[in-house]
């Protein structure tokens, strides 16, 4: 279970590199590319999602 907590960090790392990808190409051809910023969006979301729901996993885990 331990790469689960190290993947959720590959979110950022995509969310990252999707957002550079949208920087990139506003700045060579002009127009904004939707899909690279919704990727990013999506990408640190699901690092929050699954932040939040592994700490609420540990916390049902040490009640009982």
């Amino acid at each position: 279970m331990r790469y689960l907590s190290i993947f959720k960090y590959v979110y950022l790392i995509f969310g990252a590199l999707f957002i550079y990808r949208a920087i990139e190409a506003y700045q060579t051809t002009g127009k904004i590319h939707y899909a690279y910023i919704l990727l990013a969006a999506t990408s640190i979301f699901m690092f929050f999602f699954r932040n939040r729901f592994n700490k609420k996993f540990q916390d049902r885990n040490n009640q009982k």
